[in-house]
């Protein structure tokens, strides 16, 4: 019997209960510094409040979009590692002491009532009576239209993710192929919709913070950085857990290969996004359009911005470019980190000139910002931790698991 029609056998290894204990420490220690740092300085606190909202939801948004990319192209390498993104997508409704909580909703909302008039030059009233471009907009950006906006891609979200996930976890009681072929129907609808509501979440939560901007690619910007860090987050857990025994057995190297191409190329895919919008500014050379960058070229902002660069761009495709570095789990790791790490210093560098513009000063790091990475781990911990508690790791109803576990280069 072949190795594609033989059933592969897994042993459950369940994750260390002081898994879930740190993710709540993190958890509980970022949650009050950011807290803190909104009771502190409010402004300064709602702003590096964002940047964590704004990475969970890249994360969150992403790994459900990896999920249905899977059911729709028909691929079999990611099959035995489909519950990493699957877990990570669980941040949408994580289970909180046996509940069901809509935790990424819930931060929005939260943010946006406590943070509105920090964040969000249009919801000043005052302020949109006397600007002409802040009254055309008006339509779109008001209160109540932002959080019925924000309520609706969350609803969209989150009925896909039950949607994939329910399925997936029922396949492995009945092994119902049926099951996957109506997943392949579900991410063909999900598909164009999460291209539509990540975009406008993009708008909404990063590009509105400057309202006078203008960008007709600001949504796919979003989009390549929201992958970047995806594909990173799936790559670091996929090698932890394989190294600790967690994953199918007959997983091998080759496995990481197809995780380290996609980091390569979605990571060339940011730069060649990043390239464009400023070109394209740069040369039409219009007021509303070039201020945006001309604040991040001053200010101290210019080492920011020729930092990132090097960063997300320059030295991730030296270190990815080789077929080596794609199957090495340690170089995998160190750059899964790297590009998670770069993706925050894209964030920062996209909401945090706002906040410092009207100060005339230029980058500005401290305890407050340092909160971010440490809330984000936590809750991923937390949710991920949650999630593994009730399922398998491996799909193991999966009609695909053989060929995908037999993938070699």
């Amino acid at each position: 019997m072949s190795a594609a029609q033989s059933k592969p056998e897994y042993t459950r290894k369940d994750l260390p209960a002081g898994l879930q204990k740190l993710g709540w420490l993190l958890s509980g220690v970022g949650l009050s510094v950011v807290v803190l740092g909104m009771l502190t300085d409010h402004r300064r606190g709602s702003f590096a409040a964002l940047i964590a909202f704004a990475f969970l939801v890249s994360v969150a948004i992403g790994s459900l979009f990896m999920v249905a990319i899977e059911y729709l192209v028909g691929a079999v390498w990611s099959t035995p590692i489909r519950r990493i993104p699957e877990f990570i997508a669980s941040l949408l409704l994580p289970r909180f002491f046996g509940m069901p909580v809509p935790l990424l909703l819930l931060l929005g909302v939260g943010l946006f009532v406590s943070g509105q008039h920090e964040l969000f030059h249009w919801s000043h009233q005052e302020a949109v009576s006397g600007d002409p471009i802040l009254q055309g907009k008006s339509g779109y950006l008001n209160a109540g239209f932002f959080l019925a906006r924000l309520i609706g891609y969350s609803a969209v979200w989150i009925f896909f993710y039950l949607l994939f996930t329910k399925r997936s976890e029922a396949q492995d009681r009945t092994a119902n192929q049926e099951l996957t072929a109506r997943n392949v129907k579900a991410a063909a609808i999900f598909v164009p919709l999460f291209a539509i509501t990540l975009s406008m979440a993009g708008v909404d939560w990063l590009m509105s913070v400057d309202p006078h901007w203008f960008s007709t690619i600001f949504g796919v910007y979003y989009f390549a950085g929201t992958m970047v860090a995806t594909v990173s987050a799936m790559a670091l857990a996929t090698v932890l857990l394989r190294e600790h025994g967690y994953l199918h057995p007959a997983m091998r190297d080759d496995h990481y290969y197809s995780l380290g191409a996609w980091m390569f190329a979605f990571n060339c895919f940011w730069g060649y996004i990043a390239f464009s919008q400023f070109m394209l500014i740069y040369y039409s050379n219009l007021p509303e359009e070039t201020f945006w960058f001309a604040v991040r070229l001053g200010h101290g902002w210019k080492a920011v911005s020729l930092l990132l660069m090097i960063v997300h761009f320059g030295l991730p495709f030296l270190m990815l470019i080789s077929r080596r570095a794609k199957t090495n789990g340690s170089w995998l790791k160190l750059m899964a980190v790297w590009l998670l790490m770069a993706h925050w210093l894209d964030l920062y560098w996209i909401i945090m000139p706002t906040y410092t513009h009207g100060l005339e000063s230029g980058p500005v790091f401290g305890w407050r910002e340092l909160a971010v990475p440490v809330l984000v781990v936590g809750l991923v911990l937390v949710a991920f931790t949650q999630k593994a508690r009730d399922t398998a790791l491996v799909p193991m109803g999966d009609p695909k698991l053989a060929r995908g576990l037999a993938f070699r280069l």
